[in-house]
């Protein structure tokens, strides 16, 4: 029979003299070897007898492989070691042996149990280990400088083959490389706490949220107070009312009920938002200016209410897209109930209400009476709001400084005089697609706010030459004009925008049929800032591309000319 002998099968009974090896005189001075070479350690398991063999130095490569029978004998020594010291061991370990188990039925069923055990203990060696251990009946195996096989005839057996390990100068130096990567994987620990929270700030609040988990320092500093100033949430299928009561609860644990550091919240898109999210938002969060929940359709009036009320800081408010908001007001018990503080007024400055389409005049005149400060008031596309509305507004609201209305086909030239109260004031104003308003209109916003700096009047197709030259002749501040969709503007209006507004940016003249090359080299010799310039669908030669893009270096051109690029 070839191969190694089974662990134990060579050598019995107590550690004797050399003559009792089966090797007789010629092995003595292999057993020399041995003993001067192996420094055997004993780890003995609770439960049962187990032994481990734990080697210091390894044979010489030709002391292992030079013959199967030295082999045998360096097996049985093992054996007789593991009888004599029974009990006694060492704590240094610097390399593993795997021992056998016993192959009798009854001794296998009872080292069954502490098996993974074993293996966990030889597992927390911080050398790697020479010794490798095979199933029954396993072929083969080869290392850097030879091969060794063994085969077992005894059922169950586990044969236990020793190789020599890497080199004692390689060891180190592995042991020193993975404690660097371990260093480099731990660098971010090595940051003051300062440092991290300002790491943390720019993450969203779900990413911060997840930071929290990775362990006790990282609680610790992803619940500073500092960072939680915002609360920002997204997406279709998040459960925003659970997500804000568990975030509104642990902010509240220094301050019970109350969290005084959160100022923002934005959930726009959540569309799973109810009332009962803005009412713990309302209940929990009384320093709030600024709420976020454009596209949650869910919530209703009565619960816009509770924040506005209950939150008399709140400053920037969105509700665009909630088409069940139409109105923004005090709720009955606050109104009841005035505080000198607060009032009957509310400190909203922000407001875009876009897409709300059920609001009407009369909601419209609520908002005016109770939100006087505001200075930004967005109603784009609230089809139902008429120059009436824009009375009530210009009455109570005479600070507004910007104003969209676009989309709202009610509104005429009637509406456009209302506006005009807010004369200077006045600096951003929307009226595109309000197909009412002509050259009246907009002699009375040129008139009066002389320090307009943004017009969007497209799809205004009453407008014509006359009224760009009065727009021209009194805003000459105007930045940004977007005149496209008006079929009546032709090259003599460019003249006289060009010749007046020397500060023009933005130029929007999309589908204006009448415009030609020559009035935008007009534009292009007077106007050298101008940084956007839009004529798609215009008639325009490449020539006079050419020209602008010579002259106005920065700008870029929005235009569908195949031949210029």
């Amino acid at each position: 029979m070839t191969g190694h002998a089974p662990l134990g099968a060579v050598g019995s009974g107590s550690w004797g003299p050399p003559t009792a090896c089966p090797l007789g005189q010629k092995s003595t001075g292999a057993r020399r070897e041995l003993k001067r070479s192996f420094h055997l350690d004993i780890l003995i398991s609770r439960n049962s007898r187990r032994v481990f063999g734990q080697v210091n130095k390894v044979l010489p490569a030709d002391a292992v492989h030079k013959s199967e029978p030295k082999t045998g004998c360096i097996r049985g020594c093992l054996r007789k070691a593991c009888k004599v010291h029974g009990g006694k061991g060492s704590s240094s370990i610097s390399s593993d042996v795997s021992s056998s188990t016993d192959h009798t039925p009854t001794k296998a069923q009872k080292n069954a149990a502490t098996s993974e055990d074993s293996d966990l203990s030889m597992r927390t060696l911080s050398t790697p280990s020479p010794a490798l251990i095979f199933p029954p009946n396993t072929q083969g195996f080869q290392n850097g400088r030879g091969s060794s096989t063994s085969s077992s005839s005894v059922t169950g057996e586990t044969v236990a083959m020793v190789h020599s390990p890497p080199p004692t100068r390689l060891t180190h130096p592995l042991i020193r490389l993975a404690s660097k990567h371990q260093k480099e994987q731990a660098n971010i620990d090595r940051l003051p706490d300062h440092s991290m929270i300002q790491i943390f700030s720019f993450l969203p609040t779900n990413q911060l949220c997840r930071c929290a988990r990775v362990c006790r320092r990282w609680y610790n500093l992803a619940w500073d107070p500092r960072l939680w100033r915002t609360i920002r949430l997204t997406g279709e299928t998040i459960n925003v009312d659970r997500a804000l009561k568990v975030l509104t609860r642990r902010l509240c644990q220094d301050t019970p009920n109350v969290c005084l550091m959160l100022e923002t919240v934005i959930v726009s898109g959540c569309r799973r938002l109810t009332d009962r999210g803005l009412y713990t938002i309302a209940q929990c969060c009384p320093e709030l200016r600024r709420l976020e929940v454009s596209g949650c359709y869910n919530i209703s009036n009565e619960a816009v209410f509770d924040v506005v009320s209950l939150c008399p800081n709140l400053e920037h408010l969105d509700v665009s897209g909630c088409s069940k908001v139409t109105c923004i007001s005090l709720t009955r018990e606050a109104s009841i109930k005035l505080s000198p503080l607060h009032g009957k007024q509310i400190s909203i400055r922000y407001l875009d209400m876009t897409d709300c389409f059920v609001l009407e005049d009369e909601g419209l005149h609520t908002i005016a009476a109770h939100c006087t400060q505001l200075t930004h008031l967005y109603l784009r596309r609230c089809v139902r709001i008429t120059d009436e509305g824009l009375r009530y507004l210009m009455i109570y609201c005479t600070s507004i400084k910007e104003l969209s209305v676009s989309d709202c086909r009610f509104v005429s030239d009637f509406g456009m005089r209302e506006i005009a109260k807010l004369e200077s004031r006045l600096r951003y104003l929307s009226i595109a697609h309000c197909g009412r308003i002509t050259d009246v209109g907009i002699r009375y916003i040129a008139k009066y706010c002389s320090k307009l700096r943004y017009l969007n009047a497209r799809g205004c197709e009453g407008i014509t030459d006359h009224g760009v030259e009065y727009l021209a002749k009194n805003c000459t501040k105007l930045k940004s004009l977007d005149i496209g969709k008006c079929p009546l503007v032709s090259d003599t209006g460019l003249e006289f925008l060009a010749l007046n507004c020397f500060n023009l940016k933005r130029l929007s003249l999309k589908s204006c049929e009448s415009i030609t090359g020559q009035g935008l080299q007009i534009v292009a010799a007077n106007c050298f800032d101008l940084q956007m310039l839009n004529v798609q669908d215009c008639d325009v030669s490449v020539d006079a591309l050419r020209f602008v893009k010579r002259h106005c270096k920065r700008c870029i051109i929005e235009h569908t000319n195949p031949a210029f690029f």
